[in-house]
């Protein structure tokens, strides 16, 4: 297949280099919300605090065919997020936090007033306003008392006795990046969108999250949830409800096994869009878009002809068709679909939401003349907004990082196919070669391997694959088998197989890349995060290869991980048959640790200290099996960080510092011990 090839702006080439404190300034746009008459669009627009060592985002508005207006939504410094405009245009409801908590707010787009709406007992989200204007519904988290199971003596006055233990009963009781769930549900409120009190329309003990969609007659929300006596066993299961806004009463429109989800009412009022599929229980399944009537007769599969999964469906005005966004080919793609099942490409660029790895991301909105907002993805830019209508070009209206990438050398990203040794098929993957790279000359290689691995890399910005290429290095990020944006069928190669051929993929490409004849083959370096840390740690159990490897944040045992990790009850099944003490030798065998006694490559182990995903004890067995060995290892243990060590900007500088200086060590030529 013909590559194709990205370049940095022009300007850039005769810039200095991407370096570590860049990171700190680097922007991007998220959640594009256009007016419905598609003059503006509203946007959050994300940045880092030096300072505090954390993102920080604030409500931005630019004009359409204005886009020098341009100015945040209010003066305020602190942080907003789920900017939604009122039918009319001329109200915009979000949400704004504080260290006390977050509230509801609404500005008035003709006086530019704020005014707070809300004074709730935690953070509201999924805010959507009626059809009339007057009403915003919003899902809240509803706390509950935990069980208790001993009741102390009253301690002494003054004393300082230890804290109270955490007690749970739950199947689900933490989560990585916030750590334990405190008890409670979430559930549907409404508010006059002139204030007042919030009222709760759903109860009971399960949880009522995801988008929230209202019936034409602002009688009725519908909305997605698990409302299953078991629940928390049947978890891969939810359906489509709705709940009278009157009266409370709840109705289910969907009944299946699998999640069914998304629902998004026509604006006719005579049809519900939402996603889902019938659960298989393996590894990848594909979400399709489906429909019915407003009463949940007549279902019916509409995206059966993509093999592709779809996400984020929006109508159109005439209720003819609906917009929807996906994956394909490593690209974010958003199309639009008509009711017999038609697909017509619109743009191919969305992205740019995720800044450490170049993973899919980004989002849409759509106004009521068709006009479409956007996060543009660019291989040498993060987010930035962008306006599209069908059979048109994209319109960019905002440039966050201009004032830095602009003066920054980048590495030009160039994508490459190959063919698998295992069976032939053809397998993607991404080079991004060193600033002023010189064909002539050799380079070391460095392959990072992407987590998942039910995800994919694209041709998207990535701070730390440009902080590699900058330090010289040629860097291969491959989609082996297992990636989605590839298909159902392909993702699924991994079900009951993983790690496994997703090996032979990776090493293919790698000797796709030497054979372009500019890699110095004495220098081979290889890494990977959660699901790439499987991989770099199979790797280095396969081969010697590689000079060096850094295996960060891995899973080396798949008995341990799945009983430990907070999410350790969604294992079994969907991607090894039974639980581990029902197939012990299973699990053991697509564990990395079964082949430790083959590594000899020098190994750094990089783990979270506070990752619940892929928890300390993962990496410290595989630190501690290769000391016992004598194999040469360090293991790098970062305080505060959970599974997405890059959430701080300052340890997204540590993790690819740390990977850096332990291959330059390894480097040929090198004065290091």
């Amino acid at each position: 297949m013909a590559l194709v090839l990205f370049f940095g702006s022009a300007a850039a080439q005769t810039s200095q280099n991407f370096e570590y404190l860049d990171i700190f300034q680097l922007e991007y746009a998220e959640d594009p919300q256009i007016s419905p008459n598609g003059e503006y669009v509203v946007y959050r627009r994300t940045g880092f605090d030096i300072m505090k060592d954390k993102p920080k985002g604030n409500l931005w508005i630019v004009g359409v065919e204005e886009p020098e207006i341009h100015h945040k939504l209010s003066a305020r410094e602190v942080n907003e997020n789920n900017a939604r405009w009122s039918p009319a245009g001329d109200r915009i409801a979000f949400v704004s936090s504080t260290d006390e908590g977050s509230e509801i707010y609404l500005y008035w787009t003709e006086t530019g007033a704020i005014a707070r709406l809300t004074q709730l007992e935690n953070s509201p989200s999924s805010l959507e306003w009626s059809p009339d204007g007057k009403s915003i519904a919003f899902t809240m988290k509803v706390n509950a008392k935990a069980p208790v199971i001993a009741k102390m003596p009253e301690k002494p006055e003054k004393a300082e006795w230890a804290k109270a233990p955490r007690i749970t009963d739950r199947l689900k009781h933490e989560a990585d990046g916030s750590g334990y769930i405190k008890p409670g549900f979430t559930h549907i409120f409404t508010i006059p969108a002139e204030g007042g009190t919030a009222r709760q329309l759903t109860s009971g003990d399960f949880n009522h999250s995801g988008n929230l969609s209202w019936s034409s007659d602002g009688s009725k929300i519908f909305f997605s949830a698990n409302r299953n006596e078991d629940w928390e066993y049947d978890f891969r299961n939810s359906e489509i409800y709705s709940v009278d806004v009157q009266n409370g009463n709840i109705d289910q429109l969907t009944e299946r096994s699998g999640p069914d989800y998304s629902p998004v009412v026509s604006p006719n009022g005579k049809y519900i869009a939402y996603l889902g599929f019938e659960d298989k229980v393996q590894t990848y399944q594909t979400d399709k878009l489906q429909l019915m009537n407003i009463d949940g007769s007549g279902n019916k599969l509409i995206s059966g002809g993509l093999d592709r999964s779809v996400s984020d469906p929006v109508w159109d005005a005439k209720s003819k068709g609906l917009y929807f966004k996906y994956n394909d080919l490593g690209v974010t793609k958003i199309a639009y679909i008509d009711l017999k099942g038609k697909v017509t490409d619109i743009t191919t660029d969305v992205g740019g939401t995720t800044l450490g790895r170049p993973y899919a991301s980004g989002s849409y909105n759509v106004s009521n003349g068709g006009e479409i907002a956007y996060t543009m993805s660019k291989p040498d830019r993060p987010a930035d907004v962008a306006v599209i209508e069908k059979d048109d070009k994209p319109k960019i209206l905002t440039g966050v990082n201009e004032d830095l990438l602009a003066y920054r050398n980048l590495g030009k990203v160039e994508e490459i196919w190959y063919k698998s040794s295992v069976d032939q098929r053809d397998i993607q993957g991404w080079i991004v070669y060193p600033p002023d790279f010189d064909e002539t000359e050799e380079y070391p290689l460095l392959v990072e391997n992407h987590g998942g691995p039910i995800l994919n890399y694209g041709p998207h910005f990535s701070a730390e694959i440009q902080l590699y290429a900058s330090q010289g290095y040629v860097v291969f990020y491959p989609n082996p088998r297992g990636s989605t944006s590839y298909g159902e069928e392909f993702g699924n190669l991994l079900y009951n197989n993983y790690p496994g051929e997703d090996y032979n993929d990776v090493m293919d490409g790698v000797d796709a890349v030497i054979g372009k004849g500019f890699i110095n083959t004495d220098e081979l370096f290889v890494t990977g995060g959660s699901a790439g840390g499987i991989m770099t740690a199979w790797i280095i159990g396969k081969t010697d290869r590689f000079t060096a490897a850094v295996v960060a944040k891995p899973v080396v045992n798949w008995i341990s991980k799945t009983l430990v990790a907070d999410n350790y009850f969604g294992y079994a099944e969907s991607r090894y048959p039974g639980q581990p003490w029902e197939n012990f030798e299973g699990y053991w065998k697509f564990s990395p640790l079964s082949l430790v006694g083959n590594v000899e490559t020098p190994t750094m182990v990089m783990v979270g200290m506070d990752d619940l995903r892929t928890p300390p004890s993962e990496a410290k067995q595989l630190y501690h099996a290769l000391k016992l060995r004598k194999v040469e290892t360090v293991l790098v243990e970062i305080p505060e960080a959970s599974h997405g060590i890059a959430a701080r900007p300052s340890n997204l500088i540590t993790k690819v510092a740390h990977t850096l200086a332990w291959f330059e060590k390894y480097r040929s030529g090198s004065n290091q011990d």
